[in-house]
């Protein structure tokens, strides 16, 4: 299979049932670069069995499927600051946390980025196609200059928002970032890239 096939039968379910060329403008270029680097990331686990999935064959301990389940969960809570506003911080002391007994919100956050026994990669993109349509319904429909404050973090400014249309920016940004991660993840296991 070419790279532009693996491309197609990759991306094919992540797209929702609005015509790119029926919306405005802007939205149709942020639907389309949202979706083109989500084939892109797909690209990097097609064909993959769950084992391979799983392997850390970096340094780090990052894998194929867990970026697949956080690139997933990151767009949803994306999308959900895009309706909801900011989510309640957990009530974590970070620069305290006791790695080898992690609170339960601790444990939660690190397992989303790993791909767990009994999870599957097959489930873990059901589950990312599921947010990605719902993510390009709200591309297609919100007011992209809507605005909301964003959460208390050392890396946002006090006091900043972002409006919906920085969110999709953003989720752009992010998608890509991980994309390049996972293609040296996946050259690593058995030399495969998604481009060139």
């Amino acid at each position: 299979m070419t790279t532009n096939e693996q491309s197609t039968s990759t991306t094919s379910t992540t797209t929702s049932t609005t015509a790119v060329g029926d919306l405005d403008a802007e939205r149709a270029d942020l639907l389309e670069a949202l979706r083109k680097h989500r084939g892109l990331f797909r690209v990097t686990v097609a064909g993959l069995s769950d084992e391979q999935a799983r392997l850390t064959p970096t340094v780090s301990s990052l894998s194929l499927g867990g970026l697949v389940k956080h690139v997933s969960s990151t767009e949803a809570e994306w999308a959900s600051f895009v309706t909801d506003g900011p989510a309640p911080a957990p009530d974590v002391d970070w620069a305290n946390v006791d790695w080898a007994n992690p609170p339960a919100a601790v444990q939660a956050y690190a397992d989303g980025f790993r791909m767990l026994e009994g999870e599957t990669l097959a489930g873990l993109l059901a589950a990312y196609d599921e947010v990605a349509a719902a993510t390009d319904r709200l591309v297609e429909t919100t007011d992209l200059a809507a605005r909301q404050p964003l959460p208390e973090a050392p890396w946002f400014e006090p006091g900043a928002s972002w409006s919906a249309r920085r969110v999709f920016v953003h989720l752009v940004a992010e998608t890509a970032q991980h994309a390049g991660h996972a293609d040296i993840l996946r050259e690593t296991i058995d030399g495969r890239k998604s481009m060139g």
